[in-house]
């Protein structure tokens, strides 16, 4: 071609291909490539190997080709094959190549003739180098040279399913040919034999629907091609049978083309060598031609791939320094991982789910408020609670007046409920930073054992300190318990308590946020029975008053509103078929809520969500529903006695309980999260910044410790390799586009000769398989 460059390229594209495959990124370039297409027998096999001058491809009956077969052809002095899945093995017997073809065929399609788009890559090194000796005075000797040349096989178009294929075979070989030829950057070479009328060719028809102006389409004079049509002679199934030398046969073949009357002027275009050559001129070309998109990707691969490649580009394997300078720098960015994900960053913000600093956030200012107001509020045991106190306290005597004793024994109670909600929180809270713990080693797969150890040391630490923190937590309710401050500045005190009423103390706590505050937005799921209507989205706006909902975000079609007096909330079971998890809310005078419904179920995606929810009514006052004891209700009538003197005194205490657990919980609220903090968090962070090396150091040997994974070193060797093909693709892309001047298109194909009947030069007898050239007329 009078281009070393351009000699160059082919390969240099056989190398980005594989590459690419390995790492398994093949569709993110779209580089040019020849494609085979074809009906069933139609004779590509024996065309590909003519090429290489052996018998290598499966035979046989019905769809031989049922994966796409990359055939990588490289002009070298040694004859061999490589497949790409059997890395450093070279096959020198070409039978060999054969069972190799058809058992990675079966391995993924099975043996029951269906087919597969997963491609298998053989490169053959051949020089193929041989002379014929003809009596013609115009022609006295030929040489046939292998060229560089990169094609497809793909299967045979057929109509037919045979055996246990698919009824649809049909249709998926087109779509797995549709995934090749109708790309761009895809040549198409249509073989079509010559006894077959070509107007039915199969491959014609599906060449013409994605390439109607023949601009990418080798092959027959049916149709327009401006790429021109190549007649080429094929041996016989009776020569295949009696396993006739391809060498022989292309002799054949240039001599059939010589000696043919019809065929005789033009033969220096006919037959599988100028086919081959050909072939090999138009992908250049092709190549050549798509150059300023084929530099773009690449530039842009390169890019993507430079910080990756970065840390692997100075990799020596024997440098001793080396395993100690990345265990330094995986402890030091695991450090850093875990105290993004739990203090928050800026950068590389992660928006497709909570990070572990987000959910502890939730667990600390949602849940765990939430699991204290579920506890505190069960009125009517308190109050028995209260009057069983007190009157065990004044014992046979009737008391004057309210006795201290009742108050702090309540209190007391009240305050050790506190324990299991704190260690509840706990437990959220720990498997949280778990979870952190073995997100963050995720990258440190590189070096298994070293992830091993790590999230081991770690986690271990985080349990250590879970005991700790327990202890410390329960600790802050033993001190809670220890004293009770009567004059707290907050707490109410005696005489107060006497005057207020228990539907004041409501009120009060109930309003807590301004009348108009919004407190949520979102979307709930309304569950209602299909004869009612059926469940339906809606967008649901929460204020301290009432709970509104909306046709959607937009809040220009309120739906209905619900004040919020006398609503709490009650859980509901999941139903059986249901994916969303509910919660209902219902009105405690046992009115209906909603139209004729006594309670509204709500859902939501997750059980995270609903607990959310359950926040943010607990800010506007709807509180859980209390689950009673049925046997106390019948207890013994003197438990609520009509004495209107105790009833004061219960009264009263219940205020100043009140009162006083607000307090407690109000500073328990503020501490527990301090207590995570600073005992087990902070901790945590200190640990992994301070000490994690330490105790990696002392786990053993560091070389062990630092062993690469099978699969790391795999991914660096490809990656380099991948990097260095690109770096050199866009050197050598460089140097084509600047000394190389692009050839044009070929003219467009006159086809005024359809206008009238054209003579058919006559196929040879014994040659079935020919790829019908075209009159002397259109190849000019």
């Amino acid at each position: 071609m009078g281009n070393r460059g351009m000699e160059d390229l082919i390969p240099l594209i056989n190398k980005l291909q594989d590459a690419f495959s390995c790492i398994g990124q093949s569709c993110n370039l779209d580089l040019p490539q020849i494609a085979v297409v074809g009906g069933q027998s139609a004779g590509k096999s024996s065309v590909l190997e003519n090429f290489v001058g052996r018998d290598f491809l499966p035979r046989g009956s019905g769809i031989v080709t049922r994966r796409p077969l990359v055939l990588q052809l490289v002009n070298n002095q040694a004859e061999y094959a490589e497949f790409l899945h059997c890395k450093g093995r070279k096959f020198v017997d070409f039978d060999e190549v054969r069972l190799e073809i058809e058992a990675e065929t079966d391995r993924i399609t099975g043996s029951n003739k269906g087919i597969s788009a997963v491609p298998i890559n053989l490169r053959v090194y051949s020089l193929m180098v041989h002379t014929h000796t003809h009596t013609h005075t115009h022609r006295a000797r030929h040489t046939d040279i292998l060229l560089n040349l990169t094609l497809i096989d793909l299967p045979g178009m057929t109509k037919v399913a045979v055996g246990d294929q698919p009824v649809d075979i049909e249709h998926q070989i087109r779509d797995m040919l549709m995934q090749f030829i109708t790309k761009e950057s895809c040549l198409i070479l249509a073989v079509t034999p010559a006894n077959q009328d070509l107007a039915n060719s199969d491959a014609l028809k599906i060449s013409k629907e994605v390439d109607p102006q023949g601009l990418r389409t080798i092959g027959n004079k049916l149709l327009p091609l401006r790429r021109g049509y190549i007649g080429v002679v094929n041996r016989s199934q009776k020569d295949i049978d009696g396993r006739k030398d391809i060498k022989a046969a292309l002799g054949a073949e240039r001599k059939f083309f010589l000696s043919h009357p019809g065929y005789r002027h033009i033969a220096d275009r006919m037959g599988t060598p100028h086919l081959q050559k050909t072939l090999n001129q138009q992908l250049t070309n092709h190549i050549r031609d798509t150059l300023p998109g084929l530099r773009s990707k690449l530039q842009s691969q390169l890019l993507s791939l430079e910080k990756e490649v970065e840390e692997y580009k100075n990799f020596k394997p024997d440098d001793p320094t080396r395993k100690t300078k990345a265990l330094l720098q995986m402890v030091q960015q695991f450090g850093v991982d875990f105290e993004k994900r739990i203090e928050g960053s800026g950068d590389q913000v992660d928006t497709a789910e909570l990070s572990g600093g987000a959910r502890i956030n939730r667990i600390f200012h949602e849940r765990f408020p939430f699991e204290l107001v579920k506890m505190e509020f069960d009125e009517k045991e308190l109050r028995r609670e209260i009057s069983y106190a007190i009157k065990n306290i004044h014992g046979v005597r009737t008391g004057l007046f309210t006795p201290d004793l009742a108050f702090e024994a309540i209190v007391k109670k009240q305050i050790i409920k506190l324990k299991e909600p704190c260690l509840k929180c706990m437990d959220l809270v720990i498997q949280e930073l778990i979870n952190t713990v073995r997100q963050c080693t995720n990258k440190l797969g590189s070096y298994p054992r070293l992830r091993e150890e790590t999230e081991r040391i770690v986690t271990t630490y985080v349990r250590e300190r879970d005991i700790k923190t327990k202890d410390q937590v329960l600790l802050l309710i033993d001190i809670e318990l220890s004293y009770i401050n009567t004059n707290h500045e907050d707490f109410i005190g005696f005489a107060n308590a006497q005057q207020r009423t228990t539907v004041t103390a409501a009120i009060n706590n109930k309003k807590r946020v301004m009348p108009n505050q919004v407190i949520r937005r979102g979307w709930l799921t309304i569950n209602i029975s299909i004869m009612k209507g059926g469940s339906k989205d809606y967008w649901f706006v929460l204020t301290a008053e009432s709970l509104s909902w909306y046709k959607d975000e937009e809040e220009k079609e309120k739906k209905y509103m619900l004040p919020l007096d006398n609503l709490k909330l009650r859980d509901v079971e999941k139903g059986f078929m249901s994916t969303k998890h509910t919660f209902a809310i219902f009105n405690t005078e046992s009115r209906n809520v909603y139209k004729d419904l006594r309670q509204i179920e709500l859902a939501c995606d997750t059980q995270e969500d609903v607990d959310s929810w359950k926040a943010s009514f607990l800010r506007a006052g709807v509180y859980p529903e209390k689950d009673q004891v049925d046997s106390e209700d019948t207890g013994p009538a003197e438990s609520f006695s009509m004495d209107p003197q105790l009833e004061r005194q219960v009264e009263t205490i219940r205020n100043l309980v009140d009162s006083y657990i607000g307090i407690v919980n109000k500073s328990i609220r503020d501490l527990m999260p301090k207590t995570i903090m600073h005992l087990m968090i902070n901790s945590a962070k200190d640990f992994i910044h301070s000490e994690l090396l330490a105790y990696l150091y002392s786990c053993g040997d560091q070389g062990s410790l630092m062993e690469e994974s099978a699969d790391q070193a795999q991914r660096r060797d490809e990656m380099l390799r991948m990097y260095h093909a690109l770096k050199e693709a866009l050197l050598i892309i460089g140097d084509i586009s600047t000394t190389t001047v692009s050839a044009p298109v070929p003219p467009p194909v006159d086809d005024t000769w359809r206008t009238k009947e054209p003579r058919r030069p006559p196929a040879a007898p014994g040659r079935p398989t020919i790829i019908r050239p075209s009159e002397p007329s259109l190849l000019d």
